[in-house]
């Protein structure tokens, strides 16, 4: 199975994303499922994760009834309020019997505060998450934010940690410090994983190459594997660097020297747990 690990929808009529203003062009618009569902034929993407893209419950209602409503989406990471245990033990609860609810995100690059996802309360709530069997996904900007990946993998072992985008290294400005040490002092922790996803929009967005991606997942797979690494189109926030077949068919040549059949699939489905894999 070829899966897409990290995709959007999302609904200006219905939904609220304060972070989609109209400055962002191709993405101040709506996306839905009929949208994507040609690329994916054309890519032999078979299933989908469907991410979340706003800290609502109103968001997360959207992708499990988008989920029930599409069989290629495999598994939603949707959102609860961490910051509110009891608060986020009850939706949890409630989500949990949805059958392709598999996962959290807080969109921790957008909160003013970069120790966020380390107060003692949303930590908490991740424990809440360790115990259902659900993944967090990690959506990082900031070196802090990469560093508090081994701040929560150390309290919480058992969680299942995915780190969006590989952190979002800055490919356009060439570096490459702090972010290669931090990402392989993440890695260490044996339930960590990260998605090769959302790195044209990290490069020129105007000029990219492939060889600008090149060095950052060939570390990516160093640090990793291809058993907790897994491939996503980040799709439609890629458009503002690409098109979808372009995205796709530039992650599968950069994993040439690697298990693609892991990293293209196989990992998403053993993480997220759905599939025959």
């Amino acid at each position: 199975m070829i899966v897409d690990a990290h995709q959007h929808f999302w609904d200006l009529e219905t939904g609220e994303y304060p972070w989609l203003t109209p400055e962002l062009g191709v993405l101040h618009r709506t996306y839905r499922p009929e949208d994507l569902r040609p690329e994916l034929a054309a890519a032999g993407v078979e299933a989908t994760v469907l991410v979340q893209a706003a800290d609502s419950y109103a968001e997360t209602d959207a992708l499990l009834a988008l989920a029930d409503a599409h069989d290629f989406i495999a598994a939603a990471v949707g959102w609860v309020p961490l910051a509110r245990p009891a608060e986020a033990a009850e939706a949890l609860a409630r989500y949990r019997r949805h059958p392709k609810f598999r996962g959290v995100r807080h969109l921790i690059h957008d909160e003013p505060d970069p120790d966020w996802v380390v107060q003692e309360t949303v930590l908490e709530s991740l424990g809440l998450l360790a115990e259902a069997g659900l993944a967090f996904d990690v959506v990082s900007l900031l070196p802090r934010h990469l560093d508090h990946v081994v701040t929560i993998a150390e309290r919480h072992p058992t969680l299942k940690i995915v780190i969006d985008h590989l952190s979002k290294p800055r490919i356009k400005d060439r570096e490459w410090e702090p972010w290669a040490s931090q990402l392989t002092r993440a890695a260490a922790f044996p339930l960590v994983h990260a998605k090769v996803s959302g790195l044209v929009t990290e490069a020129d967005q105007a000029n990219w190459t492939v060889e600008d991606l090149r060095p950052y997942v060939e570390h990516a797979i160093q640090a990793f594997g291809p058993e907790r690494l897994m491939a996503g189109s980040d799709w439609p926030v890629a458009l503002l660097a690409s098109d979808y077949q372009t995205v796709w068919r530039v992650t599968s040549a950069l994993l040439g020297g690697t298990d693609k059949a892991r990293v293209l699939g196989e990992t998403a489905g053993l993480f997220y747990g759905f599939g025959e894999v």
